[in-house]
């Protein structure tokens, strides 16, 4: 069936916001290295979400630096002022937020068709993940935020694995093809529950750039993990 979580597989997606940013290009090959799928990149607005962040130039820095996807997270009012800057930087995939899209049809048509990336949507714990079902086969990535956004560091709500097994449902149901990411204090708990929920990608800053074995060692961990969580039980 469509939309089934272990088809697509386990991909972890570091989350620079909580880089080095004094080493970045370095931890970004290191992770690159340790078998990271894509690399994560938030940005804020200052009114989205209360605070700033990168901006395009991060992502034309990183392009040369790494082959992995960049995945550009729009936490902003106006997203449609930033796709184009951000695809010509490099971006591969850009998500926005439903919370701000009345009708995001045209924008990830825009995203899709006419800039030729991926394209995703991402809703806020305080949105029924039921209004991301209309649009499921419309996207590559349905993005779950398990914190409310702003800031890293946080912990997982844990309402939001009841809300992932609810979006896992409507995947099937719509027999839609996107994957189910899930961003907000994921760590080596937390995506152990996530993926028997049914997410697949995981984004995780804090656990990776900070872990004391280093940001290698935390990918490797935290795949794992996810692996045999949504290894069936017998």
């Amino acid at each position: 069936m469509s939309g089934d979580q272990t088809k697509l597989g386990v991909k972890i997606a570091p989350s620079i916001l909580s880089a080095d940013f004094a080493r970045l290009g370095d931890q970004v090959r290191e992770v690159e290295a340790a078998g990271a799928d894509r690399i994560h990149v938030d940005v804020m607005d200052g009114h989205f979400v209360p605070n700033l962040s990168m901006g395009a130039v991060v992502v034309r820095s990183l392009r040369p630096v790494t082959r992995l996807p960049l995945e550009v997270h729009l936490m902003v009012e106006e997203p449609g002022r930033f796709l184009d800057g951000f695809v010509a930087a490099g971006a591969d995939t850009l998500i926005v937020h439903l919370e701000v899209l009345p009708d995001p049809r045209s924008m990830l048509e825009h995203i899709r068709r006419g800039l030729g990336k991926r394209c995703g949507l991402a809703i806020n714990p305080d949105m029924p993940v039921e209004r991301l079902r209309p649009y499921l086969r419309d996207i590559d990535v349905a993005l779950c935020m398990t914190v409310f956004p702003g800031f890293g560091g946080q912990s997982y709500i844990p309402e939001s694995t009841r809300r992932i097994a609810e979006l896992r449902r409507w995947i099937a149901a719509e027999e839609a093809e996107c994957e189910l990411e899930v961003d907000g204090g994921i760590d080596a708990q937390t995506i152990v529950e996530a993926a028997r929920a049914g997410a697949n990608v995981f984004v995780a800053g804090t656990a990776i750039f900070s872990d004391p074995q280093g940001p290698a060692a935390a990918v490797q961990r935290l795949a794992e993990y996810a692996r045999q969580a949504m290894t069936p039980r017998k």
